[in-house]
């Protein structure tokens, strides 16, 4: 079965920085792409950044700069740095399935707070 856990969020000021973790568990194969998107209350789940399998990192243009996405195998980190409050959202992370196309696990999500 497979799942997918994140970690490293909290309380931070603006300014400074975090960093996520997620791990996908459950499945011999590299995940494809994965990827860490981000919730507000009351608004969509939004792309963050992308990794695929083979490492190529995206960004949307509002954390370009200040975010880099890494993966080891089926494990991706998010570090985020030069935090501003409008960062403060829950972190989802999300594995494409290794061969299934659509197919995607979804993480809990851990929260990230900046105050100003």
């Amino acid at each position: 079965q497979v799942q997918v856990v994140e970690s490293g969020g909290g309380l931070v000021q603006a300014g400074g920085s975090l960093r996520l973790s997620c791990e996908a568990s459950g499945s011999p194969s590299t995940f494809n792409a994965m990827e860490w998107y981000r919730q507000v209350p009351g608004e969509q789940r939004d792309l963050v950044a992308s990794i695929s399998r083979g490492g190529t990192p995206t960004y949307t243009s509002a954390v370009q700069g200040r975010f880099t996405i890494s993966r080891d195998k089926n494990k991706v980190y998010l570090q985020m740095n030069s935090l501003k409050p409008e960062d403060t959202a829950v972190y989802y992370c999300k594995a494409d399935h290794p061969f299934a196309h659509g197919l995607h696990y979804w993480g809990k999500g851990t929260q990230v707070t900046v105050s100003s």
